[in-house]
């Protein structure tokens, strides 16, 4: 049997089996199972498509004899086996969400702030739907499950929002309809802060939000080692200064600003919502305004990233009047646990008036966003659904939050 083959039919098979059940402690294992099965558990037909085709290929150059027919046919029906058990749990992300929206907004927030859908999911704009009938984009799922295209969106790159160079450069992304007043979804990547840039991470949610109306805005920061936690946080308020400054260009509503991130992004997110107009991170710009209508967190770490006096956790800055909150992470996230976004959400819902929406999303590893997915365009109908609560005037029927004044 061929040697190409069996590599890429192992490494298939074994990130299969690790999506199926990943190993979790020791960390170095944790991580290595993230690494192996990230794909196959966000897109299990792109694996089973991997596979059918080196196998198809191989059976035609005639390379199997013997105990390869065996070994062959192993592989391909794990991995037939495992497809649909990948598929039917990432399915079950509908339910955790609506779940963790109800928890969190209250179960009548649907008719209080409407429920949109994002690329093709669910109903359209902020109209209330029918009904929770999730119509996915399986075209997308099944035949290009990397979200490369920008159909229907419009990409401005490279803008300069600060004096730090190309780590000081955002993009923004607007969709067909350019209606005024639009509101404004900034995306902070990920990479521990040492690696990362804008527009890898959450590329469906920014072309989806911005095909339903949005400007969305993907920057990039300062990384390690050449900057430190305040360097980070600085570069994010100058984001949301930059979409303030600059909404009108863009056909953009300054008032409508929503901070979100993936990873060390998801911490940045929070951490400048949580923060602002405090002096201490807007060096040279402190007047200006830089509050958000909401945060949005996907598998982040929340806790301290340096230590010093200086606080660098999210948790460190919360306080009665932070914006509302929305908090996704996968059950099976072997690389930031799940229990630490749990612990994260507590500590918020203990100070915060507003509301805490946590989902966590069943067999969802870290980085779930790089794909076109069944459960991402689950979750983004559901971002789609809490940003809506945010834009409306019967927000604050939703539990723990401020009643009007």
């Amino acid at each position: 049997m061929p040697i190409g083959y069996l590599a890429t039919v192992g490494v298939v098979v074994v990130g299969t089996l690790l999506a199926l059940a990943p190993l979790r402690r020791p960390r170095p294992l944790g991580t290595l199972s993230w690494f192996l099965s990230a794909v196959v558990n966000e897109s299990p037909f792109a694996g089973l498509s991997w596979v059918l085709a080196a196998t198809v290929l191989a059976c035609a150059q005639g390379d199997f004899h013997g105990p390869a027919v065996l070994a062959a046919s192993g592989a391909v029906c794990t991995v037939v086996a495992a497809t649909p058990v990948l598929a039917r749990r990432a399915l079950r992300a509908g339910a955790a969400v609506d779940r963790a929206l109800d928890e969190g907004l209250g179960p009548g927030f649907r008719a209080a702030g409407g429920v949109g859908a994002v690329d093709g999911v669910g109903g359209t704009g902020d109209r209330p739907p029918a009904g929770r009938v999730r119509r996915l984009p399986w075209a997308r799922i099944l035949l290009a499950p990397l979200p490369l295209s920008r159909r229907g969106v419009r990409r401005t790159a490279n803008l300069p929002y600060g004096p730090h160079g190309r780590r000081n450069r955002l993009d923004v992304h607007r969709g067909r309809d350019r209606s005024p007043g639009a509101p404004i979804l900034i995306h902070l990547h990920g990479g521990g802060f040492r690696t990362g840039r804008k527009s890898f991470y959450a590329r469906a949610l920014l072309h989806g939000f911005a095909r339903q109306g949005w400007v969305c805005i993907s920057a990039n920061y300062r990384l390690r080692p050449g900057a430190a936690f305040h360097d980070f946080v600085v570069d994010v308020k100058r984001v949301v200064v930059w979409a303030r400054e600059h909404a009108a260009e863009h056909g953009a509503d300054p008032a409508c600003i929503v901070l979100a991130g993936s990873s060390a992004g998801a911490h940045l997110a929070v951490t400048a919502a949580f923060t602002a107009g405090d002096p201490a991170f807007q060096p040279g710009f402190e007047d200006e305004d830089t509050s958000v209508a909401a945060a949005i967190g996907l598998y982040g770490y929340y806790g301290r990233i340096e230590p010093g006096p200086q606080p660098s956790s999210p948790a460190d800055h919360v306080h009665p009047g932070v914006p509302p909150l929305l908090i996704a992470h996968g059950d099976q996230d072997t690389f930031v646990p799940p229990g630490h976004a749990r612990r994260f959400v507590a500590d918020v819902r203990a100070v915060s008036a507003g509301p805490v929406v946590h989902v966590e999303l069943p067999g969802a590893q870290h980085s779930f966003d790089l794909f076109h997915s069944i459960r991402f365009a689950i979750l983004i109908d559901g971002l789609q659904a809490f940003t809506a609560w945010v834009r409306s005037p019967g927000r604050a029927a939703g539990p723990g939050a401020p009643p009007p004044t």
